[in-house]
């Protein structure tokens, strides 16, 4: 008996999504196919020059925007943000400092602040517990 490999695929979108590029700005052949695991793992580690460009230069898609501006989905809509940006209109919102990104980022600082501090209240339960099962 011989054992089949299944060849598992995705569609264009999720290919995108897992490369962290806006699918749009793909080139047509990747958009209209279908990618399989192992052609991800290929763009992956060798990523052809149309992927290196849209990585450096955009259009991202907003995971990839809010990141790179510090801030969440939900802040870029906030913010008004609802298009993809390039790398060049990130670096400029970055110079210019809205009112709405400076307030954006603050938000994420606290929610980042507060996601540390109830992990470290668990891990130090956690170790509570531990210590008193041991006695």
């Amino acid at each position: 008996m011989t054992s089949h490999q299944n060849t598992q695929s995705m569609k264009p979108a999720t290919a995108a999504k897992k490369l962290g590029v806006y699918l749009e700005a793909t080139p047509a052949e990747f958009r209209e196919g279908v990618v399989t695991r192992a052609e991800l793992n290929a763009l992956q580690a060798e990523p052809p020059a149309w992927l290196r460009d849209l990585r450096r230069d955009g259009p991202h898609p907003r995971p990839v925007v809010a990141a790179k501006l510090g801030v969440s989905i939900a802040g870029l809509h906030r913010g008004g943000v609802s298009e993809p940006l390039t790398t060049e209109q990130i670096e400029t919102l970055k110079q210019d400092r809205p009112e709405w990104l400076e307030r954006e980022q603050a938000v994420q600082a606290d929610v980042r602040k507060e996601t540390a501090r109830v992990k470290k209240l668990h891990a130090e339960r956690a170790d509570r517990a531990e210590r008193a099962d041991q006695d």
